[in-house]
């Protein structure tokens, strides 16, 4: 891997992954994971069908780490869990791990009502700009990203006729005024002090807090246990090599990781231990992946789209087109920085990408 993938302990020498906490909280309800520290889930209309938050105890009300997606189901659950589990009591501070929606999308409401607003700058600006970015179809710019892609035909012209999916359309307005998190400085939340540290490959820094004590991370989705987050390129920063983020990211936490075993507070699926190992298997398996993509251009040069049966090994839905399509050119971006591919265009405007 040209030394972007760092060395990988023995699995035996590493704690394994576990959960403490066998079941999640019930709809409007929360557990407490930690001292001062409730766990809750809010609702997704998707196939990821839920997005954790934490609300860490103040002594006058409450610190929310992320808020969960603007819509109907979510608004409801939201409103149901700081009636009930949070007492009524105020939201100060709304404490963003990155500018996804499922993440950012009540920001904006809780800040009316008060709340300080914590982000980094990056996950600030790249939120509030989109949300204020509504289109009706798509811009040339996604047009053609799909068109190098290898998206042709019906295909290309059905996806330039409809309307694209909007930050606006689950995201609330955002208002002017924040405070940016960066890396190193210290947070006190919840009865303690947090680290920021950041990540990237998932989100443009991303950030995440590490208990004092080693103990404990809000991880947001930089660490999950089970599914890989996507690492996608977008037509905003088409020739953007987000993978090599990822992996130096990996690597920058996992001493800490395996020093503390610290309990993983993560934004999706169940809080758990076992972070070192875990982050091996997400170096590993983009490892695994980018050797997939280099054996199978080395047998045939070919655009993107076909390249999705070699990444994923499994047909991709409709409705997954757009993230399977950010991730495989991802990974391609990834293997021509390290000068080992490279994307020849063709008369009809497709890359077409091959050995260098």
């Amino acid at each position: 891997m040209s030394g972007t993938v760092g060395a990988i302990a023995e699995p035996g020498a590493l704690p394994p992954i576990t959960h403490p906490f066998a079941e999640p909280p019930a709809p409007g309800e929360a557990l407490e994971v930690a001292e001062g520290i409730l766990w809750a889930r809010l609702p997704l209309p998707m196939k990821l069908d839920h997005v954790n938050i934490f609300a860490l105890e103040e002594p006058e009300g409450w610190t929310l780490v992320d808020t969960g997606l603007d819509w109907k189901a979510g608004r409801l659950a939201l409103e149901a869990l700081l009636a009930g589990p949070l007492g009524g009591r105020p939201v100060l501070r709304v404490v963003l791990t990155h500018h996804h929606p499922d993440h950012i999308g009540r920001a904006g409401p809780l800040a009316e009502e008060g709340a300080e607003i914590l982000a980094t700058r990056t996950g600030w600006l790249l939120g509030r700009m989109l949300q204020l970015d509504p289109q009706d179809r798509p811009t040339p710019e996604q047009i053609a990203f799909r068109r190098r892609a290898g998206v042709s035909g019906a295909a290309l012209a059905a996806y330039a006729a409809e309307r694209p999916f909007n930050f606006a359309d689950c995201v609330a307005p955002i208002p002017l005024g924040f405070t940016a998190l960066e890396e190193g400085m210290w947070l006190a939340a919840g009865g303690r002090r947090w680290q920021v540290r950041l990540g990237d490959g998932h989100a443009p820094d991303h950030a995440t807090f590490w208990s004092e004590d080693g103990g404990l991370v809000l991880a947001g989705d930089q660490i999950l246990p089970g599914i890989s987050p996507n690492i996608g390129v977008y037509p905003t920063e088409p020739k953007a090599d987000p993978l090599s983020g990822w992996l130096a990211s990996c690597a920058r936490f996992r001493p800490a990781a395996a020093e503390h075993d610290p309990l993983i507070l993560c934004g999706h699926q169940l809080p758990f231990h076992g972070s070192a190992r875990r982050l091996d298997h997400l170096i590993e398996n983009h490892a695994h992946a980018l050797d997939r993509l280099r054996r199978a251009l080395a047998e045939e040069p070919r655009p993107a789209v076909a390249l999705f049966g070699v990444l994923f090994h499994r047909e991709i839905a409709e409705s997954q087109f757009g993230l399977a399509l950010a991730e495989t050119i991802a990974h391609l971006n990834h293997l021509a920085t390290l000068g080992e591919i490279r994307a020849v265009e063709d008369a009809a405007g497709i890359q077409i990408w091959q050995p260098s």
